[in-house]
């Protein structure tokens, strides 16, 4: 334990920061509990520092020891404290204090409500896609099967897409991965040096964040508003000046989890702005064309030379998430070299997936109006269902991606709600998962990628559960198992 936390905290120092006991919510145990959980998350009462003795906090608090007896229990059961021999009661984060790290979602079980990931179900193009590649594929059995690069017909189709958005590629500026993680993997293992900073948004994807501390590097997170996705600007500006980082992970359209996008004008100046400081941006596009109610816009790579951007996306938002085809595009010369760093750690990328992912990016636009129009419709329900069951929940309408990022009134921690969603079949990702340290908290990630019904039905548990979560009731009235 560090030295400055083995003498507990003074019982009057804890009194002033929880204040009159006569403010707190009913019943006061529970309203002493979330109190203390707020001043834990504002780094008030720091994780490891010993509370003090109950009979002390009492008489600090003028309210009775059977008050702080509970309160600390509640605590306790809910991972915020534990009961050390010779210690007493001592401050803790649910998780070890730790973020969620690799396995920062919860496994998917069937007949579950999925939430935790903001993953669709299979377009209808995938079938046919498969058993069209199923014929084709005694074409090349002869061969060893291996592709390294990728296969030049799906290159060739990935660097036709990136041409018609505005952005003249070609084939050999493509190196072709399984999925967009494993796109981003090799450019983080290929450029990134222990040590290094690496700038990235702030919530952003668990995924890159818990890649980049695994590369060893140091994050720089720089605040996302999606009320104003253009502030990112300016602070990916100072941060560019007084860090120095290496590169920059950045989703300029519809990032996750708040679904913020840059307009034309802030990604320019962003681009302009990370090129004249050096640093490389890494622009993942896994959302960029699923915009829901505004036009599209051009690449972020538009207009750069091609070696200052390394940009990567994949199939598995528009098309399944089990189709595992992901690829990068930059300047040839670095595209070759990140495509050898690529094949010492896999060779190449099944056959029959890049023969069926060829078929689904020639036919992408009929596959993105159908993900669009579900999608819309099941963010509409969403946000519906919200604001007739939670309206004290503030959410800031996405103009495209896959999710909501949801604001959580004061004390209602979305750690609690995960823990408490599971057992009765809604699965979620607390918001600690997408940031740095314990920030998020507060925050929860609320993905549309389900039907209607069963957004509804999950927002009707968590309705339930935010009720009882507050008032300190442990047994809301939610049905063991969701049925939609």
């Amino acid at each position: 334990m560090p030295p400055q936390f083995e003498q507990a905290t003074p019982a009057l120092e804890v009194a002033t920061l929880v204040g009159p006991v006569e403010s707190l919510p009913a019943p006061r145990y529970a309203g002493l509990a979330r109190r203390i959980r707020e001043l834990v998350l504002a780094g008030q009462l720091p994780a490891g520092a010993r509370l003090p003795a109950e009979r002390d906090l009492a008489t600090a608090l003028a309210t009775s020891r059977v008050t702080i007896t509970s309160a600390y229990r509640v605590l306790r059961e809910e991972g915020w404290a534990t009961t050390r021999h010779g210690s007493g009661t001592v401050i803790d984060v649910p998780g070890n204090g730790s973020p969620p790290d690799a396995g920062w979602l919860p496994r998917a079980t069937p007949g579950l409500i999925d939430l935790a990931h903001a993953a669709p179900s299979a377009a209808p193009q995938l079938g046919p896609a498969y058993a069209r590649a199923l014929e084709q594929l005694p074409a090349f059995t002869e061969g060893n099967g291996y592709t390294p690069g990728g296969l030049a017909e799906l290159r060739e189709a990935v660097a036709e897409r990136f041409t018609g958005r505005g952005l003249p590629t070609d084939p050999d500026q493509i190196v072709i991965t399984a999925g967009v993680g494993d796109a981003a993997a090799v450019v983080v293992e290929a450029l990134v040096e222990p040590g290094d900073r690496v700038l990235v948004e702030h919530p952003g994807y668990p995924g890159t964040l818990r890649l980049v501390e695994n590369a060893g590097a140091r994050l720089v997170p720089v605040p996302v508003d999606e009320t104003r996705p253009d502030d990112l600007v300016t602070a990916a500006h100072l941060a560019a000046r007084q860090s120095g980082p290496r590169l920059a992970y950045l989703i300029p359209d519809f990032t996750n989890p708040t679904g913020a996008r840059l307009s034309a004008g802030g990604r320019r100046r962003l681009a302009a702005t990370l090129w004249q400081q050096g640093v490389l941006a890494v622009v993942d596009e896994v959302s960029a064309e699923l915009y829901l109610d505004e036009d599209p816009l051009p690449p972020y790579a538009a207009g750069l030379p091609d070696a200052a951007v390394v940009t990567v996306g994949g199939l598995s938002k528009a098309v399944w998430g089990g189709l595992r085809i992901g690829w990068l595009r930059t300047d040839a010369a670095l595209a070759d070299r990140l495509g050898l760093a690529y094949a010492r750690r896999q060779l190449s990328v099944s056959l029959l997936d890049q023969l069926a992912a060829t078929l689904l990016v020639r036919d992408l636009d009929a596959v993105l109006a159908g993900r669009r129009e579900e999608l819309r419709a099941q963010r509409d329900a969403l946000l519906s269902a919200l604001a007739e069951r939670l309206p004290d929940w503030q959410v800031h309408p996405p103009a495209g991606g896959l999710s909501l990022w949801c604001s959580l009134p004061a004390g209602l921690s979305s750690a609690a709600l995960a823990a408490a969603a599971a057992p009765h079949g809604l699965l979620l990702a607390e918001g600690r998962a997408f940031g740095t340290g314990h920030a998020f908290d507060d925050h929860l990630r609320l993905p549309f990628t389900r039907p209607a019904p069963e957004l509804r039905a999950a927002v009707d548990v968590l309705a339930s559960l935010a009720d009882s979560l507050r008032t300190g009731n442990g047994h809301p009235a939610v049905p063991t198992q969701i049925v939609v």
